[in-house]
């Protein structure tokens, strides 16, 4: 494999060990005011009566901080692969060079493009992820919910919600590759010594995860909402207010537009943006590191 790959690799397994509690609490967050119980193997069968209020109940025991971490740490890491694979080899393709590209315009296309193709392994690891991190039953895994959809579904379970995945992913990507090159430009100087060099990286990276989780946040939780439906969820009693984590007729699934709008009608536009400081934390925190790995194993791997 390619340099680039294996430095995306390594990256996107460190950024989720570092960024998974931040994580959990914004997925916990966008899910709404309740999140699906599940059996022990992992099928989901109804919604608890209370989510988590505060931010410490986010973590009640020590096994909620790497709750869900599975997935996404194998996931993230084949996905970061992916996506500076496809960025390194789209810029190339547009006569541009990933060290020094020269057109921001082509580094949002590429990143685009990137982003586009990690959709392969985003739509089921996110899928798996959030409903590993919004359920409450500590002995659900990642696992367990990979072989309950399957038992269900088949393959195309894991890929519920791609749609709006992949139009996320396409969106913001191109967004991070353009912050960050657009801000390291900016900032750069050739007279840099290598501690400011790798000040720099930082403060770019977390920059550019910032924007880019800013840009997609509606969509993001949007998607959250649409992967964390209820399979075969009972109504509530009458009386108790109906949440967007249920089936509204039929049994049958909502739509990604009428998920949206459901939350609308039900919250405002203020849900749109819900966990999003958090999220920003996260994410200037986990992209800062990110960056800074992928641009140092890039270094290192160039020179063996």
């Amino acid at each position: 494999m390619s340099a680039d790959f294996w430095a995306g690799y390594t990256s996107g397994a460190v950024g989720i060990l570092i960024g998974n509690p931040l994580d959990l609490v914004k997925t916990r967050l966008q899910a709404g005011n309740a999140a699906p119980q599940t059996e022990p193997t992992g099928a989901v069968i109804g919604p608890a009566r209370a989510a988590p209020q505060s931010f410490r109940q986010h973590f009640d025991r020590a096994g909620t901080l790497v709750k869900g971490t599975t997935a996404p740490l194998l996931g993230y890491g084949a996905l970061n692969a992916i996506l500076f694979m496809t960025y390194n080899r789209t810029l190339t393709f547009f006569n541009d060079s990933p060290e020094l590209p020269t057109s921001l315009a082509k580094v949002w296309c590429a990143g685009a493009a990137g982003g586009l193709a990690s959709f392969v392994v985003s739509a089921p690891t996110e899928l798996i992820k959030c409903r590993a991190q919004v359920s409450t039953d500590h002995a659900t895994s990642s696992w367990t919910i990979v072989r309950d959809v399957w038992k269900r579904e088949g393959i195309r379970g894991l890929y519920y919600g791609g749609g709006i995945t992949s139009i996320r992913d396409a969106y913001g990507y191109g967004w991070f590759f353009w912050t960050y090159e657009w801000s390291k430009q900016a900032v750069s100087s050739p007279t840099d010594t290598d501690r400011e060099t790798a000040i720099k990286v930082l403060l770019c990276g977390g920059l550019a995860g910032v924007v880019t989780w800013a840009s997609i946040f509606p969509l993001d939780v949007v998607k959250t909402r649409v992967q964390t439906q209820l399979i075969n969820a009972p109504l509530y009693r009458e009386g108790e207010r109906e949440t967007l984590l249920q089936h509204q007729a039929h049994g049958k699934r909502l739509s990604t537009l009428q998920v949206a709008q459901k939350a609308y009608q039900a919250e405002g536009a203020g849900v749109f943006f819900r966990g999003l400081g958090i999220c920003s934390i996260r994410a200037f925190v986990v992209n800062a590191v990110q960056w800074a790995v992928y641009e140092w194993m890039m270094r290192l791997l160039r020179q063996t």
